[in-house]
């Protein structure tokens, strides 16, 4: 027995499911989830010593790789000064001038502990703001575990297979509205069968939650118009795409101007934190400077802010997204090529350095279209490449993710990889 599996026969005595996060478990992929001790650059090291490309960074923030030497030298340097005080400091400010430099729709931010207190707290703010309940999400996007969200929601519901969860109110549940993403006409009906009363849009501008969903051309746009017509608020839920495709986010890549943004981990270099903000009008119904209460102990914290105030200086580098887009359309055009050599039909979607190869033929532009995919084929996928050094994403509805420490080495090492697991695949 690996050391890998006498952990998680540890786990499972006192930890429900073995995990901390239900998509740890690797039920989607088979086989027990593989323990890590560290991580340096592009790689991961697992329990066992044994190295692996990592495409998972922490599911999208560490967009510099693991131990980046600078963020790490600033992060313990603040923490030789302590680790949190409950109380304000200097560098939290510079944090929230770095978010709204990148970001021109947000005029004021509040700092969180994670992207779900973000979003849970920006619909709180949109309710308070329009005076409506109503909100209107789209299928298979996932905003976060708050109740108000776990409707047709993605991620580790979508790899579990679970509809909606267990301990969500129907009355909270009623106010939730859901349709297709990308489906135009599915969205002008919903604003006029509920026109007066959606407080607001929430939607993941480039879906990471099903796998990489981008958005058609004109959709983001006639969510903007709609939303403005109707006194709806749009919150684009940037959580994975900011400072990731862009620097700017997926409203920089698209030229959308949102009402309210939320942010996640990556604003902190993979540290505990979250973000929302947008128009100072908005914002300033957060208490103390308005009565929509929201509060955290841990918001702002020293640690995950010194690593944020370093990672953003670094994204801002000349070059940095240039090289991003480099390796992550290497590793796009090459996956799609030794699919193309083996004969298994596979549907390549990437935007910047975030990605999903799907076992399917034809577009996945939505929800329906990725649930048609072939999960035992790609758990047969996931298991050839990891026995090959190669951490996928354990579930076929989530992205891979790049990072500024993967080399045009690493790609190539993991397509020639792709093709032996491509090839297994034919032959089973």
């Amino acid at each position: 027995m690996s050391k890998s599996q006498q952990l998680f026969e540890q786990a499972l005595a006192r930890i429900p499911g073995g995990v901390n996060s239900p998509v740890r478990a690797f039920r989607a992929v088979g086989g027990d989830p593989v323990f890590i001790e560290r991580g340096e650059g592009s790689q991961i090291i697992s329990a066992e010593g044994r190295s692996y490309i990592d495409y998972v960074m922490s599911w999208g923030p560490l967009i510099l790789g693991h131990a980046p030497p600078e963020a790490i030298e600033e992060i313990t340097r603040v923490a030789r000064g302590g680790t949190s005080f409950g109380a304000c400091t200097e560098a939290e400010v510079r944090l929230a001038e770095r978010i709204a430099e990148a970001f021109p729709s947000i005029e004021r931010v509040r700092l969180t502990s994670s992207g779900t207190e973000a979003t849970m707290s920006a619909l709180r703010v949109a309710r308070a703001a329009t005076g409506r309940d109503k909100i209107l999400k789209f299928d298979g996007c996932y905003h976060g575990h708050a109740d108000s969200l776990l409707v047709k929601a993605g991620s580790g519901v979508a790899t579990l297979g679970l509809p909606d969860s267990p301990g969500v109110p129907r009355a909270l549940a009623e106010l939730t509205i859901t349709i297709p993403f990308n489906d135009l006409a599915a969205l002008e009906q919903a604003f006029e069968a509920h026109r007066d009363e959606l407080a607001a849009v929430i939607v993941e501008p480039v879906v990471g939650n099903m796998g990489c969903v981008p958005p058609r051309p004109g959709f983001l746009q006639a969510l903007r118009r709609l939303t403005a017509a109707h006194g709806t608020i749009l919150i684009f839920d940037e959580v994975i795409t900011g400072f990731r495709i862009a620097r700017g986010g997926a409203q920089e890549l698209y030229g959308i101007k949102p009402d309210l943004t939320t942010l996640g981990k990556i604003i902190g270099g993979g540290l505990p934190v979250g973000a929302y903000g947008g128009k100072a009008e908005v914002m300033d119904l957060v208490a103390p400077a308005g009565p929509v209460y929201q509060a955290g102990t841990l918001s702002g914290n020293p640690l995950a802010v010194a690593a944020g105030l370093k990672t953003l200086e670094i994204v801002s580098r000349p070059g940095f997204y240039e090289h991003l887009e480099g390796i992550s359309a290497q590793l796009g055009t090459g996956l799609v090529r030794t699919a193309h050599d083996a004969g298994v039909p596979l549907t390549l979607n990437r935007v910047g350095s975030m990605l999903t190869a799907f076992f399917a033929s034809g577009p996945v532009e939505d929800y329906t279209a990725a649930r048609r995919a072939d999960t035992a084929k790609f758990a047969r996928f996931f298991r050839a490449l990891l026995d090959r050094g190669i951490y996928w994403p354990p579930s076929q509805f989530e992205c891979a993710m790049l990072s500024a420490a993967h080399s045009y080495e690493d790609v190539e090492c993991t397509v020639a990889a792709a093709s032996e697991a491509l090839r297994i695949l034919q032959e089973t």
